[in-house]
């Protein structure tokens, strides 16, 4: 099996289209036509952990942060990302970052650590915004249905718990070919006018390709007539965070100690208790101190993230408890889940957790 062979399975994972546009994500290092011989999950792709896919005769190490971020302008060896890099390289290793890709999956990071701590009810706490277009068509009644399923089948049409999601509205079309045209219905030369039904989709941006492939292989028209809008609705299944509930409300105290034991935090830095009952909780997993408004206009009880500053904890305003768990704690059990996903995936395939531990944060 090529490497370029699991990068589909992987983007079904943590699709690609998902990341945000400051990240970078996908494969980082490597030749996708090599031979792959087993995959190491990683949190952080450093030179530890090449060392032990050396080792672990693995020639893929998918990592859930990129190893590579920032440009590069030379590759030396001259610091940590630069002698992973080399030692990659050297080896014929390839490295895969899924990184925010899989922060704005539904089932991913914020799923993960929503499942964590037992909650409940969850939904996406930021949705992701300008991802949604629609398509209009027009064809003849008789061709409609077959139309509407191609595209279905391509990914258009669904609408939170709903997918075959279309409206349909009848009128009448007149057209008239030129000499060179060869029209389905009429003569060329001649003023046509028949019915149709204009079908209306919507999709996400990403899946474009995909849908007009199928419309215009689907379509009986020479020249198919087409309309895509950009969408202000925001997608209720894809962003970043996630909002949930406790089964039962627990107070304060209780649930910062609960958080350490579930997340296994060294510490925990929260903003001044309030002596309310916690219930509904936020989630950020990694640097969210960009959502603490969303935390509160979602009506959180609390909100869990890392890497806040001192002034972050005054945003809390007294309208509810922050609390920053730390950066990997947040994140602690996302290589779990990529495991477990690629074993069910590929299951006749080597699939091996890094037992290297990459936090760089220390507590005494």
């Amino acid at each position: 099996m090529k490497i370029k062979e699991l990068l589909t399975t992987l983007d079904e994972m943590a699709p690609l289209a998902y990341a945000e546009d400051f990240d970078n994500v996908g494969l980082l290092v490597g030749d996708a036509n090599a031979e792959a011989t087993g995959i190491l999950v990683c949190h952080d792709a450093l030179e530890t952990v090449i060392n032990e896919a050396i080792n672990k005769k693995c020639n893929l190490v998918v990592c859930f942060h990129p190893i590579i971020f920032k440009g590069l302008k030379k590759i030396t060896g001259a610091n940590y990302v630069e002698r992973s890099i080399l030692k990659a390289i050297k080896n014929d290793i390839a490295i895969y970052a899924v990184h925010t890709s899989l922060d704005n999956h539904k089932e991913g990071v914020n799923k993960i650590f929503c499942d964590a701590l037992g909650l409940i009810n969850t939904k996406i706490l930021v949705p992701k915004q300008n991802f949604i277009q629609k398509l209009m068509t027009y064809t003849i009644p008789s061709n409609a249905e077959t139309l509407r399923k191609a595209l279905f089948t391509a990914g258009a049409g669904t609408i939170g718990n709903y997918n075959n999601c279309s409206y349909n509205s009848e009128g009448f079309s007149t057209y008239q070919g030129n000499e060179n045209s060869h029209p389905t219905i009429g003569i060329k030369g001649e003023l046509t006018q028949t019915k149709e039904i204009k079908i209306e989709v919507i999709f996400e941006r990403h899946l474009q390709p995909k849908i007009l492939k199928a419309l215009f292989a689907n379509h009986l028209y020479e020249e198919v007539a087409y309309e895509i809008y950009d969408l202000q609705n925001t997608h209720q299944n894809i962003g970043i965070g996630m909002i949930g509930e406790l089964e039962k409300p627990i107070n304060e105290t209780e649930f910062i100690l609960m958080v350490k034991n579930q997340m296994q935090c060294g510490s925990i830095k929260h903003s001044p208790l309030l002596g309310k009952s916690i219930k509904r909780v936020a989630v950020l997993g990694g640097s969210g101190s960009f959502a603490i408004n969303n935390a509160k206009q979602a009506g959180a009880d609390v909100f869990l993230t890392a890497d806040l500053k001192y002034h972050n904890f005054y945003e809390a305003e007294n309208q509810l408890l922050l609390a920053d768990i730390g950066h990997f704690e947040s994140e602690r059990f996302t290589k779990n889940y990529i495991v477990d996903f690629l074993k069910k995936k590929i299951p006749n395939f080597a699939i091996i957790f890094s037992e290297e531990n990459t936090n760089p944060v220390k507590y005494l």
